[in-house]
């Protein structure tokens, strides 16, 4: 279960990634091809973060740490604080314009923690391959006599 688990939260973080950076492409496209592509940026935004949910519950089954688990958390913070800066857009234009830089730190705290869910991936995979007993086997001291 653990290792079927480690593959999920793997694809799911990458995807996670994928979605970020189209994300950035769909606000791009908000900009420059006019005020209607609005609710594509904001909606598909709300739907990737679905993903978030499945790359925590898939760290958690997979055993995955707190180190991969505490990125997973980041990520559901400073994907809220999206909607934070946004809902200052009139009033505080300084803290709306945090926005994008936000949305950048999301896409690089995606690929840091998908490059670590890689190798846990191909650690835990190289764990399975190799025979049990080779994992006991270290070299004693040389036989007295």
């Amino acid at each position: 279960m653990a290792g079927l688990a480690r593959g999920i939260h793997l694809v799911a973080i990458w995807l996670f990634a994928a979605c970020a950076v189209v994300q950035v492409f769909l606000a791009g496209l908000w900009v420059f091809a006019g005020a209607d592509r609005f609710a594509l940026h904001r909606d598909f935004g709300y739907m990737f973060s679905l993903l978030l949910v499945v790359v925590l519950v898939a760290a958690i089954v997979g055993r995955l740490g707190r180190r991969q688990i505490g990125w997973v958390v980041l990520l559901m913070v400073l994907f809220v604080l999206q909607s934070v800066f946004i809902a200052f857009r009139s009033s505080a234009p300084e803290v709306a314009a945090l926005h994008p830089v936000n949305g950048f730190l999301i896409i690089a705290v995606a690929v840091v923690s998908g490059r670590e869910a890689w190798g846990s991936w191909r650690a835990f995979r190289r764990a399975q391959q190799t025979p049990a007993g080779a994992l006991v086997e270290e070299p004693g001291p040389a036989p007295i006599g």
